[in-house]
């Protein structure tokens, strides 16, 4: 007799994004308290330096007693921050996702407040980050790129946070890096018997010097988050085995110089003189480093950034194009704690009052003795700006 042997051919199911819920935290008990202002937090452990442990030290970790003691509620807010971004980091990388950053209504165009068009990806980022900042219960009002008024979340909650839910937004079709910058400042208790609306934004528009911790979360070939709780600027790197961001980067140093800067020079008539001046100068290796610069753009803010900040040079928009506060004050904070600056040409970003929660301004960002050379240019400000669509 004759076996028939039936074959069927499998479909494979499509693979499923991965998501990191939020861990339970078991901190030790301890006296809550206010975070402190930049410099005035404890410099590292030595611990935190010598890498003597066997393992990597987690962010969560790091900013408990055994690197950065800030507090338990900034400890449980960065917690639920990190979630947010596992998760974002997540969305973006999902193969049939393809498509979901398209733009809405036309690039280059913007809304309300001076806001680009919102993408869908946009939207669940901050949707994203919202909703895990919302259940820290350590936030009063987040301020993001995606609304056009601050959020009140809890009325006792002791920080604010601003934030670009996922900048570069753009970029997604094109798997160019892309990335989250936020801000974390303390609530203002003066302004707590205000009326709901004008507190929010008054705890939103607060100065850059006023910012007691700041990072960025890089989505690229590695997740990376980079942090400053005002002791230095710190990488940690997302180990997928684990689930864990883990320091990769302590206390990371920019170079006093460096040989790169990041512009978009297609843009190069529309630049006043003092600015095409100085790239002429230093690519042609005449300014005050007499070798002849590099060109390196990317067109997202957070990997341009990310590269200065460990190769050294300047990362550069010169027209009123980026905004102070949730994307030039996180960075400029993490730029001068590693030893770099933060300028708009002519000024130093974290001593400049936002007026505005959608204000916009030139950014300059890098090595300290590349800052000083471009602003002795003067005129690099670029005030001519005819629309681009890109």
């Amino acid at each position: 007799m004759l076996c028939l042997i039936a074959t069927t051919t499998l479909t494979p199911l499509p693979p499923k994004p991965l998501h990191f819920p939020p861990k339970p935290l078991n901190l030790p008990p301890k006296p809550t308290h206010r975070a402190k202002p930049m410099s005035s937090f404890p410099t590292l452990s030595a611990s935190a330096h010598s890498g003597i442990n066997d393992e990597p030290k987690t962010l969560i970790e790091f900013v408990g007693s055994g690197g950065v003691d800030v507090g338990d509620d900034l400890v449980i807010l960065i917690h639920h921050l990190q979630c947010a971004c596992k998760r974002i980091a997540s969305i973006v990388a999902a193969p049939f996702g393809t498509g979901i950053g398209s733009v809405v209504g036309g690039g280059g165009k913007e809304i309300g407040e001076g806001r680009d068009v919102a993408k869908p990806l946009d939207i669940v980022a901050n949707d994203v980050i919202l909703s895990s900042l919302r259940n820290s219960g350590k936030v009063a009002v987040v301020a993001s790129e995606e609304d056009d008024a601050p959020v009140w979340l809890t009325d006792d909650g002791p920080f604010v946070v601003v934030v670009d839910p996922l900048d570069g937004s753009r970029n997604i079709d094109a798997s160019i890096p892309t990335g989250t910058i936020f801000g974390v400042y303390n609530r203002l208790v003066e302004a707590d018997k205000l009326p709901r609306e004008e507190k929010a934004f008054i705890n939103s528009l607060q100065s850059g010097s006023r910012l007691v911790a700041a990072g960025y979360v890089l989505y690229s070939s590695a997740t990376i988050f980079c942090v400053s709780f005002g002791a230095g600027t710190h990488a940690f790197t997302l180990d997928h085995s684990t689930g864990e961001f883990v320091l990769t980067h302590p206390s990371i140093r920019i170079p006093p110089r460096g040989q790169i800067y990041s512009v978009n020079d297609a843009r190069y008539f529309d630049w006043p003189e003092g600015l095409r001046k100085y790239i002429d100068t230093v690519r042609q290796g005449k300014g005050k480093y007499p070798k002849k610069y590099s060109a390196r753009y990317i067109c997202s803010l957070v990997a341009d950034f990310h590269r200065t900040l460990l190769y050294g040079g300047v990362a550069m928009n010169p027209r009123d194009h980026l905004r102070l506060v949730y994307e030039a004050n996180p960075l400029s904070f993490l730029a001068e704690q590693a030893a770099g600056k933060g300028s708009d040409g002519r000024s130093r970003i974290l001593s400049i009052q936002p007026v505005k929660l959608h204000q916009r301004l030139p950014l300059f960002l890098g090595s300290p003795d590349n800052i000083d050379e471009l602003e002795s240019y003067g005129d690099v400000q670029q005030k001519v700006n005819p629309g681009y669509e890109v």
